[in-house]
């Protein structure tokens, strides 16, 4: 019995604890977790930031080096995931033959154009409009929200984050082709006609990045893990960071590489 007291005081001690330290910081432990973890992105986010402008700096054989180990890193988050679909042997070797492939022609596509631009048009022509998705998705789905695209394989995306992402990258886009950055500096200037394609592009490249997005979400659903992997502090995987450049990239592989290679353009 003597117990039992001296524990119930001991529990209502921690209670009052707590209660004060909640009181003085003015933040609940979920609150103050919760920006704990946002630090952690923050930081995470800002080194890897520097080091992808760092090797687009330096282009030639670091911006290859930097390429490839990336490119190694999402096959083995994508073979990892494979291993638990739970399916046979000669699926499992095909699924990682298809990794192989996509990964691939997308790690082709990001290496080719840094060898045909400079830094600053391969940041702001090639990449700038795929972050711009992730961006404008996530502040237009969270500011109307509205109905789920697929609620069964990724709950938070919403027709809206759909749509404001494609737009967003479609104006990231035109901000291209107004400053003749990129493909748009074959063209010196700007017309209204090249103006719309720039912003078609842009639309589609919201949707294929989006795309990207569903299907690493889909091959997360099916191997019942919540991330790629866990090789990035708040952010999980590498795959999770680079779904949506590879899907951008593969494409660009098929319409502007493959026939760059075979003589076609």
């Amino acid at each position: 019995m003597a117990d039992d007291k001296e524990e119930a005081v001991n529990q209502r001690l921690r209670e009052l604890t707590q209660s004060a330290m909640e009181e003085a910081s003015g933040k609940t432990p979920a609150e103050a977790s919760g920006m704990n973890d946002l630090l952690v992105r923050f930081i995470s986010a800002v080194a890897m930031l520097g080091v992808s402008i760092m090797a687009l700096y330096f282009g030639s054989w670091f911006w290859i080096f930097f390429v490839v180990l990336l490119a190694g890193l999402v096959l083995w988050e994508w073979n990892l995931m494979v291993s638990r679909f739970g399916v046979s042997a000669l699926s499992q070797v095909a699924w990682q033959f298809v990794g192989a492939l996509y990964v691939g022609a997308a790690s082709l596509a990001m290496i080719q154009v840094r060898l045909n631009y400079e830094m600053w048009p391969v940041l702001l022509a090639f990449l700038a409009p795929v972050i711009a998705v992730d961006v404008g998705a996530y502040f237009t789905g969270r500011t109307f929200g509205g109905p789920r695209i697929a609620p069964s394989i990724s709950p938070s995306k919403t027709w809206s984050g759909l749509i404001g992402g494609a737009v967003v990258a479609g104006i990231v886009c035109i901000v291209a082709e107004i400053f003749d950055v990129g493909p748009g500096a074959f063209t010196a200037g700007y017309t209204l006609g090249g103006l719309g394609g720039a912003f078609a592009t842009g639309l589609l490249v919201g949707v294929i990045a989006q795309g990207g997005d569903f299907f690493e979400s889909w091959m997360k659903r099916r191997a019942d893990v919540k991330d790629s992997s866990n090789l990035i502090p708040g952010h999980g995987g590498v795959f999770d960071r680079l779904d949506g450049f590879l899907a951008v990239f593969f494409v660009m592989f098929l319409i502007a590489v493959v026939p760059a290679y075979v003589g076609i353009a």
